[in-house]
């Protein structure tokens, strides 16, 4: 899908979230939002046809959690996915001969586990096992095509690696991740690389950090683009995301995160058609 515009807002209940494992009884909690918009997408040949204007709307709550000084529980649930379409309007007659489209559901929940390992030196290590619940819908609306999750199961080994640095006075953190995604239902399997860097300002009552994410297609699957053209959640998709966030601190545990997709670069469904790519 091309899209057009990415809005996101953020309520976390605690600043920040380090590279390092929560200890014991504390945690870290965020509620967010956010939108996609687009009017054209990209076809399983590689082109951009248009489109009518399709939305995806998820709201979702996060959870990390310290189940012990070594082992962390996190969760992720996308509680509410509206994906739509809006109406179509003649532009000669100006009457409406396709009306307003759209399905609401629960999305797709992860549930991971994290677990410490010991550090070398003044890297943190941690390992990281996720599974990707098929809790959405694969096929939902009045033509199949308004799914609010992908339909398979996957599970996603993490090796999770951070450290403190300085630049001047100045002090930051650096967190990353390489992960290796398995997934199923004919999906092809997928590389991650993470990274993110952060520091505080004004008495940490202002955080600034900036991230990319790179996922990566085997292209070993068994679907190709017709299973969900002009879909999020269609197979063989490769991205690299360039964004970051801007956190104010209102207090001893809340706060409010503005994030910014300065970058979405996405290439073709299938490996033997042409790279195309997106501003977003």
């Amino acid at each position: 899908m091309k899209f057009k515009y990415l809005i996101v807002v953020l309520l976390t209940f605690s600043f920040s979230e380090a590279q390092w494992l929560k200890e014991k009884g504390k945690g870290y909690y965020k509620l967010g939002s956010w939108s996609l918009l687009a009017d054209e997408y990209f076809t399983n040949l590689g082109g951009v046809d248009p489109n009518a204007s399709r939305g995806l709307f998820i709201s979702s709550f996060f959870r990390h959690y310290g189940l012990s000084d070594k082992i962390n529980l996190i969760g992720y649930i996308p509680f509410f996915v509206k994906n739509y379409q809006f109406a179509q309007i003649s532009q000669t007659t100006g009457k409406e001969y396709e009306p307003r489209r759209e399905f609401n559901g629960l999305g797709d929940i992860n549930l991971a586990a994290e677990f410490k390992i010991t550090p070398l030196g003044n890297w943190a290590f941690s390992g990281t096992l996720l599974l990707g619940i098929p809790s959405g819908k694969e096929v939902a609306g009045f033509d199949g095509s308004y799914q609010t999750g992908d339909g398979e199961f996957n599970q996603q080994v993490q090796l999770n690696f951070g450290k403190s640095y300085s630049l001047g006075k100045q002090a930051f953190y650096l967190k990353s991740y390489l992960g290796y995604n398995n997934r199923s239902g004919g999906f092809s399997d997928e590389l991650h690389s993470f990274a993110e860097t952060e520091t505080q300002l004004w008495n940490s009552k202002l955080l600034v950090l900036s991230r990319l994410h790179w996922i990566r297609p085997l292209y070993n699957g068994t679907l190709d683009a017709s299973n969900a053209s002009g879909a999020i959640f269609a197979n063989n998709i490769e991205s690299f995301t360039l964004g970051g966030e801007v956190a104010i601190n209102l207090g001893a545990h809340w706060g409010v995160f503005l994030p910014q997709q300065l970058l979405y670069l996405v290439k073709s469904f299938s490996k033997e058609t042409s790279i195309r790519e997106d501003f977003s």
